[in-house]
């Protein structure tokens, strides 16, 4: 389907009042097949859950896995020259140059999971704005990021790895987080790239006092204020992959604050976003029990850039063969239970 128009916030509040909802002749197929396959109903716990939300939201029955696409986006952050982080802003163009290289552990993993990749570096000689001292983009900017990142999702793309890439952008999470959820700011606020000591203290300060600053509406006011280019495509490529009928799976904690903007806009807008993993960064499981969404795995990373979410590929993979490829009782000649 086409991508609406979309010029400004109020257009994009208007598409999230009016996604698609799972498909239900899918999630009646799927739930009709799983109890004639030949295990012991609910034998394999979360991989059925898996399947069935594969089925809603590609929009089809039996769900496939052989289009999966990773998509990371990489932005600069104006609150970098507060000195919140362990990396200077230079280091996010490098690493863009060694994902294109293929030498980073999201190609790595990309291989190994047979992932399509694709990198969007956002205007990164142009950082935000210093988001502790003005809002980090004005409306036309935070749009323009948003629609970039809605084109990303192809139509018959089996699931979409989404992740980021971007000095100082664990701070804009924090912040993002605080603002929306409350409580106090040293709960959302962690290492990112391994800031501690008095620069931690000062990280935590910096997000507190941003989010004292601005006075935001709703989540995408928040997003204008308080985030990243890169995060604002997130939010884009989810809201385009709902429309596409594509199933999302959030890396960590950066990606998954990008995308809370949508759930505090529109609740149920991430209802087709699976979480790959929970980061180490301590705001992500209180972020998680927000948003209601449990992560697939807990590897303690906090690296960013799709890894997570990458890495759970495998069991979505898992997921689909299994509900799928097995046989049932009456094929395999199997007496089901009495």
């Amino acid at each position: 389907m086409p991508l609406p128009s979309v010029h400004t916030l109020d257009d994009v509040r208007c598409v999230l009042l009016s996604l698609p909802g799972p498909d239900e002749n899918a999630v009646a197929a799927a739930a009709e097949r799983e109890p004639q396959l030949t295990k012991p109903p609910g034998s394999l716990g979360r991989l059925e859950e898996l399947s069935h939300w594969l089925a809603a939201w590609q929009g089809r029955h039996p769900p496939t896995m052989n289009n999966a696409r990773a998509h990371v986006f990489a932005g600069n952050h104006g609150v970098t020259a507060k000195g919140i982080s362990a990396y200077p802003a230079e280091v996010t163009a490098q690493m863009v140059g060694n994902f294109q290289a293929g030498g980073a552990a999201i190609n790595q993993l990309c291989k190994t999971f047979d992932i399509a990749l694709s990198v969007d570096a956002l205007e990164l000689e142009n950082p935000t704005a210093d988001f502790s001292e003005q809002a980090a983009m004005s409306e036309q900017e935070v749009v323009a990021a948003i629609v970039q990142g809605m084109a990303v999702a192809e139509k018959g793309c089996d699931v979409l790895c989404l992740g980021e890439m971007g000095i100082g952008n664990t701070t804009s999470a924090a912040a993002i987080c605080h603002s929306l959820y409350g409580g106090d700011a040293a709960l959302w606020t962690g290492p990112g790239t391994g800031v501690e000591g008095e620069a931690m203290n000062l990280k935590t300060r910096v997000v507190a006092d941003a989010v004292k600053r601005h006075d935001c509406k709703d989540g995408l006011d928040v997003l204008r204020c308080l985030g990243g280019r890169e995060l604002a495509a997130i939010a884009g490529a989810v809201i385009g992959a709902r429309l596409r009928a594509v199933p999302v799976l959030l890396d960590g904690y950066v990606c998954s604050a990008a995308a809370c903007v949508l759930e505090a806009t529109a609740p149920g807008a991430l209802d087709h976003c699976q979480v790959g993993h929970v980061s180490s960064e301590p705001g992500h499981q209180h972020l998680l029990e927000r948003l209601n969404k449990k992560a697939l795995i807990n590897f303690e990373m906090r690296l960013g850039e799709a890894s997570g979410a990458a890495l759970a590929v495998g069991l979505i993979k898992a997921a689909a063969a299994c509900h799928s490829g097995m046989a049932t009782f009456g094929e395999a000649g199997v007496r089901d239970k009495d």
